[in-house]
């Protein structure tokens, strides 16, 4: 299962090791680095959840950086598996937003 399509990050969900979510030091890299740029951002790896919420695996700081810099602007997901828990009992991006 691989799907591929574009999603506002501010409503994903956080995996427990990141519940607090992004780094703050490394947004602030990202941030110095690419501003509000995600043009050639990679995409955001997620799992899909029994109750459809996604759970970040890779791009907790890429999510908050868009969510932080570019309300509303969609970025690319990849959905690389399914979990067998629910998703909304994790925090979203826009619920840790800096």
């Amino acid at each position: 299962m691989s799907d591929v399509f574009q999603i506002d990050p501010r409503g994903l969900r956080l995996p427990p090791s990141r519940s607090d979510g992004a780094d703050p030091e490394k947004l602030q890299r990202q941030i110095a680095r690419h501003g509000d740029s995600i043009g050639e951002m990679p995409e955001i790896w997620v799992y899909r959840c029994t109750d459809d919420e996604l759970v970040i695996y890779n791009g907790v700081t890429r999510a908050t950086r868009a969510a932080k810099l570019m309300p509303g602007q969609t970025v690319p997901v990849r959905v690389i598996g399914r979990l067998s828990v629910r998703g909304a009992s994790q925090p979203t991006v826009e619920e840790r937003l800096p």
